[in-house]
């Protein structure tokens, strides 16, 4: 197929996509929120309550993420750190792991990362919410709503390559070959 002839079966697949994506947000707006508990998180500055980590705002994203032992979740969490002071704007953003905190701390120094992170080390948080079992722990986002006193769930998504919230896949998918091989690393 030619350039031209190619680019526009894109521009049709991307117009597609687009679609889904204004019916995908359309039922996120019908869903019903369920509630949860209100779990208790580890910090260098002490625990913190789930409700806590909202601060100021109503609505709270947390980012399942494996910890410092997975390179990929080191990819997702290079990206947050460039858009998680727009996220902040709206909403509270938090990175949570099963590293404890001064874990956490020593590795986001070595990372330059400037968002907030709590530990999830010894509760079952992240087992209720679906980001681990018999295997391990698996990365994910949850969205979480303040309402008349409780702490409600409202939406979630895995995240993997290809997902919506990396844009390394994105561009790879671009080049002939795709992601030809690829791993991510701590460093290259």
């Amino acid at each position: 197929m030619d350039y031209q002839a190619t680019t526009q079966q894109l521009n049709e697949y991307r117009q597609q996509i687009s679609e889904l994506r204004t019916k995908m947000r359309e039922t996120q707006a019908i869903v019903e929120p369920h509630e949860v508990e209100n779990y208790v998180f580890k910090t260098l500055q002490g625990d913190v309550k789930l409700s806590e980590l909202f601060g100021e705002k109503e609505d709270l994203f947390i980012i399942h993420n494996m910890g410092k032992s997975c390179a990929y979740c080191t990819l997702w969490a290079d990206g947050f750190n460039g858009v998680a002071h727009h996220l902040e704007n709206r909403a509270a953003f938090v990175v949570t792991t099963p590293d404890d905190p001064e874990t956490q701390q020593k590795f986001a120094q070595s990372r330059g990362w400037g968002f907030r992170m709590a530990s999830h080390e010894g509760a079952n948080f992240a087992q209720d919410m679906g980001y681990a079992g018999d295997h391990g722990f698996t990365p994910g986002v949850s969205v979480f709503k303040k309402e008349g006193g409780k702490i409600l769930r409202v939406s979630d998504a895995d995240l993997g390559p290809y997902d919506d919230f990396c844009s390394v896949w994105h561009f790879f998918a671009m080049l002939p070959e795709g992601v030809g091989g690829w791993e991510a690393k701590f460093a290259y």
